[in-house]
């Protein structure tokens, strides 16, 4: 790679660092290539990019990124190294552990996610444990509609009590 062509990729990968608020660093290595075609597509169903970076040239695009600040996920750039941006905060922890039921990779090196930094692979359960925006949302509105469905059944149940109690008072007259 020429001086031009590392400042390119260097450029690249700061924007795309600045632009995703769900950054997870990994560990393919020894992984085959039938493993990393598989976690290639799970990753595309799922809408999650994957691409295998050089630790120099990511620790480059992080300094060049001012706006976040990765704090400890530079140690964890040693070894081959990931780089996994995804929408949804859980969404490659999931693949991770779905790639890991046949194998042993990849490893969880560390994760950024919306100003939080997780590092060390005993972290993936909670990520993947981490709730979608729309899950969340769909929560709030389950909770928001609870007490209206509440007293809606409770008239409805009252009411008929009511015509119930009615209905036999009018026959025993």
């Amino acid at each position: 790679m020429t001086k031009e062509e590392k400042a390119k990729y260097v450029d690249e990968l700061a924007n795309d660092l600045a632009n995703n608020n769900v950054i997870y660093l990994t560990d393919t290595a020894e992984l085959t290539v039938e493993a990393v075609n598989s976690l290639r597509r799970k990753a595309f169903k799922a809408n999650v990019s994957v691409r295998v970076v050089k630790n120099t040239l990511l620790e480059k695009a992080m300094d060049r990124t001012e706006d976040k600040d990765f704090g400890d996920l530079r140690g964890t750039l040693k070894g081959a190294t990931s780089i996994m941006f995804a929408e949804i905060g859980n969404a490659p922890a999931k693949l991770i552990k779905d790639v890991r039921k046949k194998s042993d990779k990849p490893i969880l090196k560390g994760a950024w996610i919306n100003e939080s930094v997780y590092v060390g692979d005993d972290q993936l359960q909670t990520l993947a444990d981490i709730k979608s925006k729309e899950e969340m949302l769909g929560e709030l509105i389950g909770l928001l509609q609870s007490p209206a469905k509440n007293v809606i059944s409770g008239l409805k149940g009252a009411g008929g009590k009511i015509a119930g109690i009615l209905k036999t008072l009018e026959e025993r007259a």
